[in-house]
């Protein structure tokens, strides 16, 4: 198994798992390795270091620590917020943070909104107007409109915020 340290043309970093180079260069030709950002198909495989496994043991003093209040809100591995972690921090000016935690941010972000919110898919606008008018319950929805849509509803007063949603966070990542 090869792990590879990957970018897009915008610059997302992320890591592809692959069989060999072979198939890394067969999926990329076929343009099926994407940005998980941003869908992006135009990949550049980076530098990186290998990974020695030479077999060390964990010293067991680790393994029976017990977990702290702050181990329990951090991100999984997978990247997905763990369920003590809902919201991102207040106290981070993120404004002034690099490329790396501005991405990692704005994915907790999107995965709070998806976490919290209904998807109507294509009833979105139908779905905002309903609820602005007092026709339906008002509770948190997503969903898709288009950028002349959006702005009708924001012409209207209905508060919205176009969030591209990166597709392997939509669906079943494999």
């Amino acid at each position: 198994m090869k792990v590879l340290n990957l970018q897009c043309t915008f610059k997302h970093d992320f890591e592809g798992w692959f069989g060999s180079e072979e198939d890394f260069r067969t999926q990329l030709s076929s343009s099926m390795v994407e940005c998980p950002m941003c869908g992006n198909t135009e990949i550049t495989k980076m530098l990186s270091a290998p990974r020695l496994n030479l077999g060390a043991q964990v010293p067991t003093k680790e393994l029976s620590a017990p977990e702290s209040s702050a181990n329990k809100s951090a991100a999984t591995p997978s990247g997905q917020l763990a369920p003590a972690q809902t919201a991102l921090p207040s106290n981070i000016d993120y404004a002034n943070l690099d490329p790396k935690q501005l991405q990692s941010a704005w994915l907790k972000m999107v995965n709070h909104v998806i976490a919290h919110t209904e998807d109507v898919g294509t009833e979105f606008v139908s779905e905002a107007r309903k609820m602005h008018y007092g026709e339906t319950q008002e509770r948190g929805i997503r969903g898709h409109a288009t950028p002349s849509q959006t702005q009708e509803l924001i012409e209207e007063g209905i508060a919205v915020l176009p969030l591209p949603i990166p597709a392997a966070i939509k669906g079943t990542i494999q």
